[in-house]
């Protein structure tokens, strides 16, 4: 199987099934472009108004508006009394001043919305995965491979004592360079799968690996290409809640997301 037959079909996912906050949009190699076809036919790029274009300048019902229209009651001042007298330059809106806000929910119109919580990538790194895998569940891994590196280690496990998929690039076993796969389940280790189509890990460069679960299997993507998949051994796919990466390599970023 190819990454072709592995895009050809699916179906969209609806609402977050494992409780993350997943971004909206992550591609997998061969995903479709980036602005499909709006429903119906792409929009032209001046639409119409309903009932026609409106002129350059519409006429405001009643008639134009002036130029400086008076307020009700008379102009403003330039600098209007704020009710109970003008408000410092440093005055606290009630209950905080507008301009800092504090709290959750607390950021208004033109604050800026607050940052996201910034990861640790520290070497080894551990993220739990609340509600496990599910199918179209996509792992994005992003870093650089140590100059000396031997190995490094991706796990997907369950519990404490369970490797429902055990990714083990090795740079040098006794010469060769491989990629071991397995699952250790009810305390003792499966059978090796060691083939694989390449080994696209250089010692000192940076590389993105992609792993797609699916239903039947877990699909591996390194640089956007396909390189190989390994079948679910064990097939209880939400009891899969830790991701692990370890060894010789930094990372940069990793990101759990939903594929579309």
């Amino acid at each position: 199987m190819d990454l072709s037959d592995a895009l050809g079909d699916w179906p969209s996912v609806g609402n977050n099934q494992s409780g993350g906050p997943w971004p909206a949009n992550p591609t997998w190699p061969g995903q479709p472009a980036t602005n499909p076809t709006w429903p119906g036919g792409q929009p032209a790029a001046n639409p119409t108004w309903p009932g026609g274009q409106p002129a350059a300048n519409p006429t405001w019902p009643g008639g134009q508006p002036a130029a400086n229209p008076t307020w009700p009651g008379g102009q403003p001042a330039a600098n209007p009394t704020w009710p109970g007298g003008q408000p410092g330059g440093n005055s606290m809106w009630p209950g905080g001043n507008p301009s800092q806000p504090t709290g959750p929910g607390s950021y208004g119109p033109g604050a800026p919305m607050p940052a996201a919580p910034q990861k640790n990538f520290a070497v080894p790194y551990e993220e739990k995965l609340p509600g496990g895998l599910f199918d179209k569940l996509l792992i994005t891994i992003k870093g650089t491979v140590k100059p000396n590196a031997e190995m490094f280690t991706v796990n997907l496990s369950a519990g404490k004592d369970d490797l429902a998929f055990h990714f083990n690039p090795r740079f040098n076993e006794y010469g060769r360079k491989v990629i071991v796969r397995n699952s250790f389940l009810d305390k003792k280790w499966g059978v090796e799968e060691r083939d694989a189509k390449q080994f696209p890990f250089v010692p000192g460069q940076p590389f993105e690996l992609k792993i797609l679960c699916t239903n039947t299997e877990f699909k591996v993507a390194v640089n956007n290409s396909h390189i190989l998949e390994y079948r679910h051994r064990l097939t209880n796919l939400s009891s899969i809640n830790t991701l692990g990466i370890y060894s010789d390599l930094t990372l940069s970023d990793v990101r759990v997301e939903k594929l579309h």
